[in-house]
């Protein structure tokens, strides 16, 4: 008969040693436990959360990015998870993201692509389809604004020079970045992504813009396309 979670030391109850010792000493599964509430006849909230863990099938086991691409139905089939616990199973995980994200990047400076990444890396590195961004600068580097272009399966040769640079003419930005992400995790830029990095950087000097940099952001890492230009 398994052992109910009241019957435990009060050392290894999720809630009573989060208040003593503090969140940090707690692990994975006892914070997820904590999420999860309750548990089954069969099983303490523990071992749900741990049984949840076990989905996880990248080779780290102790990174929880897992929970943001995990479906409900996944989460459902776990005996004890039902659909109001998977949901906030994956609420967690979106304040999880939505807490890592900048929000007042208004007042930014943009200097090199490692500030771009600090702004968006977290924002899109899970993105499941590609998204196309602008970032548009002042002469000093202000960021002005940051606009959605596209958004698609493929790569972004057919979004249109006109919905790239429409936004900077209007606010009449000195400068623009190009962000997109990779699904695949991959950053490394394709033929098509330098292609139509070229095809911008050609429209927007005609428009006196400038474009200051082309930034691919993978799982784990980015790339600047111009900063491997330079390399080169």
């Amino acid at each position: 008969m398994p052992i109910k979670m009241k019957e435990l030391p009060i050392t290894e109850r999720p809630y009573e040693k989060l208040e003593q010792y503090g969140e940090k000493t707690l692990t994975n599964a006892e914070l997820l436990a904590i999420i999860i509430k309750t548990g089954t006849k069969e099983e303490t909230s523990v071992g749900l959360a741990q049984q949840i863990l076990n989905l996880n099938e990248t080779e780290e086991k102790d990174n929880l990015n897992f929970l943001r691409e995990i479906t409900l139905e996944e989460l459902m089939k776990i005996k004890g998870i039902g659909k109001v616990k998977a949901i906030q199973l994956k609420a967690i995980g979106e304040i999880a993201t939505r807490m890592n994200s900048t929000v007042n990047y208004k007042a930014k400076k943009i200097h090199k692509p490692r500030d771009v990444a600090k702004i968006l890396m977290d924002k899109m590195r899970f993105e499941k389809q590609e998204i196309l961004k602008v970032i548009m600068l002042d002469s000093k580097n202000n960021l002005l604004k940051i606009k959605d272009i596209a958004t698609g399966s493929g790569n972004f040769a057919t979004a249109t020079l006109k919905a790239v640079l429409n936004e900077a003419v209007k606010i009449e930005s000195s400068k623009i970045i190009l962000v997109h992400n990779h699904p695949t995790g991959d950053p490394t830029p394709s033929q098509k992504d330098i292609e139509f990095t070229q095809e911008v950087e050609k429209a927007s000097k005609i428009l006196g813009i400038t474009l200051a940099d082309h930034i691919i952001i993978g799982r784990t890492n980015y790339i600047s396309i111009f900063a491997q230009k330079m390399e080169k």
